[in-house]
């Protein structure tokens, strides 16, 4: 037993000194490994993790709140003005003045008067059509004057049918169809002891004029605007031998718009006049011009660029129109100027409209103008708007018109080759809505001649004054005064002479009685100024007319 336990004792002593070594063996291992480098891992597993989608927020919108404010809205319009070219204008001593006070909401009237000068007065429009794809109006005018003098008398009778038919691919048919005839007497002769018979002294006119034409109101995809039309006038006398003319005038206007500022004009006009004395002579008065522009609109600058050749029975002129108009901020002041060339067709109906006694003319010219002015436009207040302007324009072949040197109650158209004009022109107008408006214009001409004596017939100052007044809703009120200073004349005996001015105020009322009818008084040349715009033929004095009208619309 006791050598057995001493075995037992000995194996297990050399047991833990195997085991302690073994640990101190491990031990040195551990701390002589390499530390420097990387720890890795391995994976095998397939396992790839991912995350649940999230669920999508849904937003509902909310409607706006009313708003129940008022907006302040301010409106900064600009003045707008009309600038008209200097031509010597037309005037029939003996012409009714305008005669309508208002414009009619109702479709059609009736207006008729009597006075101590005409007798009678009458006139009538009426109105036809859907008033959306169609329009038609038809207007009648008449009257007959006689004056204290012998043979101061006159009449008129016209007549004119109006119309426009819309499309539905926005195009537009326009046409007229109109009938005039004037008389005159010439009751201007000298001495007023000669002794001449009705059909002596009797010169009437007789005018027949037609016209069609066709635009698109919306320009094309392209931006081309376009309106070619056509018109004719048959006109003729009484005389023996009797004077007929036909005027033809062909406009082809074509426009395109460039973006927002720019565009281009082209237009190409035939202006034809055959005139003829039966029997006698026949002229043919040919004018032709094509007129390219290119038109520049900004906020401030306007400009016009254009070059035109002419053709004036077929002597070719290349005319200049050119023109700027320059606006500050606030559009309250513009200043403008202006090169232009344009003709005024030589024709006997023209010609009568500005001097009714004249002879047949012998000669047909085309009035080429030149003009070169410049000035400046805008407004003072939201009512009150002015213009001046002037600058020197030149005419060549001028139309003068000079008495005969028998009786002088006719009078011969002369021409001027050439004669410089300088001239003044200024206006000031103001404006109250559609209630109250006056307007006062002031022009002023120096003629210069080459080869006449003087500018025979042209009239050096006028003053115009328009004043137009809506006292109460149915009651209105105008007023117009003119006045001149005289014209050159030749004398019987062949001198040169001047004529005294002239002043002509009028006024009319009108005022309504019944939903239909109205009341209309017109009192002319209340100054009894017997003034004579043309030598040798004095103008009625004061004289007054009045009537009612009658007006009806549809149903």
């Amino acid at each position: 037993m006791t050598t057995e336990m001493r075995i037992n004792s000995l194996n297990f002593m050399k047991s833990g000194i195997c085991l302690a070594g073994l640990m101190l063996l491990v031990t040195v291992s551990l701390h002589a490994q390499d530390t420097t480098k990387r720890k890795t891992i391995n994976i095998t597993s397939t396992f790839k993790p991912s995350l649940k989608n999230a669920a999508k927020i849904n937003f509902n919108a909310e409607p706006p709140q009313i708003d129940s404010t008022h907006p302040t809205l301010s409106y900064n319009l600009p003045v707008e003005y009309l600038s008209l070219q200097y031509q010597p204008a037309g005037l029939s001593p003996v012409a009714l003045p305008g005669d309508t006070l208002s414009i009619w909401k109702n479709d059609n009237y009736i207006k008729a008067g009597i006075g101590n000068i005409h007798l009678p007065y009458a006139k009538a429009g009426l109105s036809f059509g859907d008033r959306r794809y169609s329009f038609f109006n038809v207007f009648a005018e008449g009257y007959s004057s006689k004056g204290n003098l012998p043979y101061q008398k006159n009449s008129m009778i016209s007549g004119a049918i109006t119309g426009t038919v819309k499309s539905l691919n926005n195009l537009e048919w326009s046409g007229k169809l109109g009938f005039r005839a004037d008389g005159y007497y010439l009751y201007g002769y000298q001495p007023d002891s000669l002794k001449f018979v009705n059909s002596q002294l009797l010169q009437q006119f007789v005018t027949i004029d037609a016209r069609i034409g066709l635009r698109n109101s919306v320009p094309t995809e392209y931006g081309l605007t376009y309106n070619p039309n056509v018109k004719v006038v048959a006109f003729g006398d009484n005389e023996f031998p009797r004077g007929t003319e036909i005027n033809t005038v062909i406009n082809l206007p074509l426009q395109k718009t460039i973006g927002e500022h720019f565009g281009i004009d082209l237009g190409v006009t035939a202006d034809l006049t055959h005139y003829q004395v039966t029997d006698v002579f026949t002229i043919n008065n040919n004018l032709f011009y094509v007129s390219p522009a290119v038109v520049y609109h900004g906020d401030n600058l306007a400009l016009h660029v254009e070059l035109t050749p002419s053709w004036d029975q077929q002597a070719f002129h290349l005319l200049p129109n050119f023109s700027a108009d320059y606006t500050t901020d606030n559009k309250k002041f513009t200043l403008f100027a202006a090169l232009t060339g344009y003709y005024e067709k030589g024709s006997y109906q023209r010609f009568e409209t500005i001097n009714p006694w004249l002879w047949q003319p012998t000669t047909l010219l085309n009035t080429r103008v030149q003009e070169l002015y410049g000035g400046f436009k805008g407004s003072l207040s939201n009512h009150v708007s002015y213009l001046v302007k002037a600058g020197p324009s030149e005419y060549h072949n001028m139309p003068l018109f000079l008495n005969d040197s028998l009786d002088g109650k006719n009078f011969k158209v002369i021409y001027e080759p050439k004669m410089d004009v300088f001239n003044v022109h200024g206006e000031i107008s103001y404006t109250q809505g559609e209630q109250f408006s006056a307007t006062a214009g002031l022009t002023l001409r120096n003629f210069m001649t080459k080869q006449e004596y003087r500018a025979w017939g042209m009239l050096p100052l006028e003053l115009n004054v328009n004043f137009r007044w809506e006292i109460l809703k149915d009651l209105w009120l105008k007023s117009d005064l003119w006045a001149f200073d005289g014209a050159p004349f030749r004398a019987l005996n062949k001198s040169p002479q001047t004529g005294d001015g002239g002043i002509d105020l009028d006024a009319g009322l009108e005022f309504r009685i019944t939903r239909q009818f109205n009341l209309w008084l017109q009192m002319n040349n209340l100054f009894n100024d017997k003034y004579q715009r043309w030598n040798q033929y004095p103008v009625y004095g004061f004289n007054i007319l009045g009537g009612v009208i009658y007006s009806f619309g549809r149903k």
